[in-house]
């Protein structure tokens, strides 16, 4: 069995092949290394200009170490086996994108620490519970939400009643699963009475 690639070992390597500094650099992609990454390492606090991290396709299990990176807008941890949203409060002053989809998150607390969240790409997870679900209703700034491929959506869209439902518990919601929301209020402006 290989051992795991470190994330140190990765902006190593990263560092060598660009000629950068990776301290400096604003976007930083580590995403399919082999092996691969199993843990966010503290060597992540170096990127203190990155915006833009990319982590998917790996191992990693849990969010951490994102302490330093007090510029990161835009999180890419797609395709590993992340289980919570723990450890996001870091940078939640400061992301603006989170793309987390083919993971295996079934609660979504600690979301509401991203204020500034617009897109939350989270589609093929473990939710089930609008419980759960309505936790997004306090990301003021959420307009763009994948969720499909999650057991709470396929239960609902199997019903048909997955974008009525889930669109009126999220009302500023924009975009969902690829489609623009339209809202009753606009429908019936358009309409309108004569």
């Amino acid at each position: 069995m290989n051992r795991a690639t470190t994330v140190k070992e990765a902006l190593a390597k990263l560092e060598e092949k660009s000629g950068e500094r990776v301290s400096e650099s604003k976007a930083i992609k580590l995403y399919g290394q082999v092996p691969a990454i199993e843990k966010m390492d503290a060597s992540l606090s170096i990127l203190t200009n990155c915006e833009k991290l990319s982590l998917s396709t790996n191992c990693i299990e849990k969010i951490t170490n994102l302490n330093g990176l007090k510029n990161l807008r835009i999180l890419s941890l797609g395709r590993n086996n992340i289980k919570s949203l723990n450890g996001l409060e870091a940078v939640g002053e400061t992301l603006e994108e989170l793309w987390i989809s083919y993971n295996l998150i079934e609660k979504l607390k600690g979301v509401q620490s991203m204020k500034k969240l617009r897109v939350f790409y989270m589609s093929n997870n473990l939710v089930k519970d609008w419980v759960e679900f309505v936790r997004l209703a306090d990301l003021p700034s959420l307009a763009d939400l994948v969720f499909v491929g999650n057991p709470l959506e396929e239960k609902h869209s199997a019903e048909g009643t997955w974008m009525d439902e889930a669109s009126k518990r999220l009302p500023n919601l924009r975009k969902l699963d690829g489609n623009p929301i339209i809202k009753q209020e606009e429908e019936e402006a358009d309409g309108g009475e004569s």
